[in-house]
């Protein structure tokens, strides 16, 4: 459990190979400085803990996994508050984006503004069926998605859409996100909480190679951001690492003796 402040803004548990991080400042789960600095530590004590292998994003509550940042209290703070409040959120998803272990959104309801921005720096997105919408409607604020969105929006969708749902402030259904390539699955409402668990264990050691799933996240993560030459270079570097590793002795055995691969995440 994390808490940077009197109130607990973010949980965090460890259970069979995930790490959940669960956003509780009800009804919407908005942020403030103090949930972002909650939401850091806990990723932190994520990519630290050896025994985590996925990490799982998910807001309390039935209605929303997130709805973005507390207007009231932006409405409150200086423009140099908003400024270092915004600076602090990116380099928090950001350090979301870039731990070499699979992060999972868990989409249980709304998804809007600063809460789309949460979950477009997570690599998978798993919406419950008919229970929200997302989309970044900032616009309306007079601002526009300062947490990354303008960013990621652009690098999830192409170019002339991402402007289109970012100017319009287009609020769309998990099923049309689904279509847009916005969102990776839709599972129904009953056992949804289940089913987005046993997915993320799938991940795990002995189902997969950890370590290598992390590695894969890094090279797409980074070499998307570089030339092409320097990403392959990035690419090779972390092939080297999984060669060496002791799931690549194991995965090569398995397939040459016809049996199925029982993985350690070394």
């Amino acid at each position: 459990m994390t808490t940077t402040s009197e109130r607990t803004l973010v949980n965090y548990t460890a259970t069979e190979g995930v790490g959940v991080i669960e956003l509780t400042n009800l009804p919407a789960n908005t942020y403030s400085y103090e949930m972002m600095s909650q939401l850091d530590e806990a990723i932190l004590q994520a990519r630290f803990d050896e025994n985590v292998h996925v990490i799982l994003l998910r807001g309390a509550g039935e209605k929303f996994f997130c709805a973005g940042a507390d207007i009231g209290m932006l409405n409150a703070v200086t423009p140099t508050f908003k400024y270092y409040f915004c600076l602090h959120a990116n380099e928090t998803l950001t350090r979301l984006e870039q731990t070499p272990k699979l992060v999972i959104a868990a989409l249980n309801g709304h998804t809007v503004g600063g809460g789309l921005e949460i979950a477009l720096a997570c690599d998978i997105r798993i919406a419950r069926r008919n229970s929200g919408k997302v989309g970044l409607p900032e616009i309306t604020l007079g601002v526009l998605p300062g947490t990354g969105g303008t960013q990621r929006m652009a690098r999830a969708l192409p170019k002339n859409k991402a402007i289109e749902m970012m100017t319009e402030g287009k609020l769309i259904s998990f099923e049309e996100a689904l279509d847009l390539g916005l969102i990776n699955y839709i599972y129904e409402p009953e056992n949804y909480w289940e089913e987005v668990m046993n997915y993320a264990r799938q991940f795990c050691p002995p189902n997969r190679a950890s370590k290598t799933v992390g590695r894969i996240k890094r090279a797409v993560q980074s070499g998307a951001e570089v030339a092409f030459s320097e990403a392959l270079a990035i690419e090779r570097e972390l092939q080297q690492l999984c060669f060496q590793s002791e799931d690549a002795k194991e995965g090569i055995a398995a397939y040459n003796e016809k049996r199925k691969g029982s993985f350690s995440g070394r």
